[in-house]
Formats: C-alpha cells, structure tokens, sequence
C-alpha cells in the first residue's frame, strides 16, 4: 500500500508500481508533507495508467527519438528515413538531454517560438511539428507519458509572406528557353518537362515502353531521385499524362536518333542503362539560363509553369489534378489558387445565356 513516511528529517514516499515493484524516493529537504502527498497522487495516477516510470530508468528524448527512427526504417522510402535521421540528429538539440516525462506543453512551444524567431520557414517548422509529434507518440504507446504535448501546443498560423509563391516562366520565355537548347538529349528532357508537367524524377525514370504514340500520353510508372529508383509515392501518382503532337514527334525523333528500345530509359548518358545523373541535368540547365539570360527558376517550376498555362487556357481543377498526379483537387487548389481569376463577366454572361437564351430582353418592374 502507498505512504508517506518521514526519515531523517525528510519525507519518504514508499508504493508498488504497476509491475508490483516496490518504489521509494526520498524527497529533497524541505519538502513538506502536502509536498509528498502532492507527488504521490501523481506516481498513483501514473501508475493507474500504466505510465509510470522511475526517474532513474526514463530516457532521454533522444534516446527515445533513436527507438522511434528504428521503426521508421522499414516503413518509409530510403530517403525519406535519411531525412527523418537528419533532422532527428540536429533539429531537436533543444529536447536532447530532457527526460521524456519532461517534455510539457510549454517546452513544445518554446522550441516552436525559437524557430520562428530564427526565421525558420512556416513549412519547415510545420514539418517538424510533425515529426516531434509522432516521437512524441510512439512514447505515448509505449506507455512512456500519459499525454502528447505536442498535440496541445498552440501551433503557429500561416501568416501574409509565409507561402512562397511558385515561380513561373511567361509562354515567351518558355520559347527562349526551349530554342536556346542545342542538345538533342536536353531538349527532348526539358521539353517533356515543359508539356507534362512531371517532376524530375519522374521525367528521368521514363523508359520508351512509358510513351504510347498513339494515344499521345506518357506514363509515369517509377521516379528517380538520389540516384536510386522508386516506385511513386502514392496511387494518384502513377498516371498517364496527355503531351501535345509537338513533344510526340521530338521524342519519336529522340528514339529514332538514340536507337532505345522499350526497357531502355528514354534519357540516358549510357545508351539507355541508366537514367541521366541529377546533377548533370541540374548544371545543364543553370548553364542555360545563364546563357540566355532568363529569369533563375528552378528545374521543378516547369512542372508550375505547366499548371499555370492548363489553368490559363481554362482547363478544371480536376483534370489538372489528375495530370499533376495530386493526392486531391484540394491540393492543386491550394498551389495554384493565386493563379486563378477571381473575375470572369463572360462566365455571368454565359449563365444569364442558358436562363434566358440569345437575345432575351428581361424587363423588370417596380415595386413597392
């Protein structure tokens, strides 16, 4: 049974925890007695919950945070654990030497706090929160705290200035860009890029068995990053995207020229064994907007220069979607949600046309 007992001039707390071993701690001196029956109900609740754990045996929030990465290692794509690894070893320092148990609520927004104000950009933080949060969680199951601070902690708000803008290239500049590359390699690359819409990875795991001629489409079936290829992330991600005529016949040319075949990669320094090296396609394209001096974007503001002309031309959301390989609507929307008009008298004129038809001359009355 549970007690408190004074020894020595110091308050003793003496209880069996939820395994049935005894547990004894000695309270600093000067405690008092409503000091000692104030710490035992919280070893008690503890103990009901089947949380408790001696000061001695609760581990570091690091330690915790290894046990975490161990289950993550076979869930997750290779890099996406180098990731998780890299930010567990130095994006937590703050919690590093904290016990588990002493993780609170205001510590979590403390850390929080200490981003923002070291400008640290909103997705990032918000990226981070997660992770912390699920740490924190798998502590949580296995029985190591009785709550989630990180799920109570007041999360920062997206503010004007927080969300970059995509950067996009005018159809002019497409053109420049297009016709300044003397490559045939680079301009078939660059061109599905253009007219796809894909995203690098993606483009560089294009193999010839992936374009369909006939129905003008490519497929995107696997992605290469970090020099290693991946099946796509999600099911939305694997679809097949309509190319225009102009990009059918360049790779159609592109194949005849470089002699690949169906199992070959469409873009390749070996004859088709492997895809092209990421850092060369990323050196060749700096090379060229340098040389003809075009506003510095990145290889992947293709993919939103590609949204913001199919958004332009008036295409839907959903198609849009779907040739994106976005998860939802909702996500393009999000994205592309600045691009859009939020004016369009034809679209008035077009639904008083299917009310009234051609020519029809309402006429109103007064009245009182």
């Amino acid at each position: 049974m549970a007690c408190i007992a004074k020894r020595r001039g110091r308050w003793v707390i003496d209880c069996y925890d939820q395994q049935g071993r005894r547990y004894r701690k000695t309270l600093n001196l000067g405690a008092t007695k409503d000091d000692a029956r104030k710490e035992l109900r919280d070893i008690e609740s503890k103990i009901d919950k089947g949380t408790f754990i001696p000061e001695k045996k609760t581990p570091l929030f690091s330690e915790v945070a290894e046990d975490w990465l161990k289950t993550k290692k076979h869930d997750v794509r290779q890099t996406t654990f180098e990731c998780f690894t890299a930010i567990v070893k130095n994006k937590f320092g703050f919690f590093d030497n904290v016990k588990i148990t002493q993780i609170s609520i205001a510590s979590v927004e403390q850390w929080i706090e200490n981003m923002r104000e070291q400008g640290v950009k909103f997705a990032t933080v918000q990226y981070r929160i997660v992770i912390l949060g699920q740490i924190m969680g798998y502590a949580l199951r296995h029985r190591m705290i009785d709550f989630n601070p990180v799920k109570e902690a007041k999360k920062p708000r997206k503010k004007m200035g927080d969300t970059t803008k995509p950067q996009i290239w005018t159809p002019e500049q497409i053109k420049r860009f297009l016709e300044g590359i003397d490559s045939p390699l680079y301009h078939a690359l660059f061109s599905t890029s253009v007219f796809s819409g894909a995203r690098k990875g993606e483009v560089l795991g294009l193999k010839w068995q992936d374009v369909n001629y006939d129905k003008k489409q490519i497929s995107i079936n696997r992605t290469f990053n970090h020099q290693r290829l991946f099946s796509p992330k999600t099911q939305s991600s694997i679809r097949k995207i309509d190319v225009p005529p102009v990009l059918i016949n360049e790779l159609r040319e592109w194949q005849l020229k470089s002699g690949g075949r169906g199992e070959d990669f469409v873009f390749s320094a070996d004859n088709g064994k492997n895809p092209l090296r990421e850092g060369a396609v990323d050196d060749y394209f700096r090379s060229i907007l340098k040389a003809i001096n075009l506003p510095k974007i990145r290889i992947h503001d293709l993919r939103h220069c590609y949204a913001s002309l199919l958004l332009q031309q008036g295409e839907s959301i959903k198609y849009i979607q779907t040739q994106l390989g976005h998860s939802t609507p909702n996500t393009t929307l999000n994205v592309y949600a600045h691009l859009m008009k939020d004016e369009n008298p034809q679209a008035a004129e077009r639904l008083e046309r299917s009310i009234f038809g051609d020519g029809h001359k309402m006429v109103t009355t007064g009245g009182n």
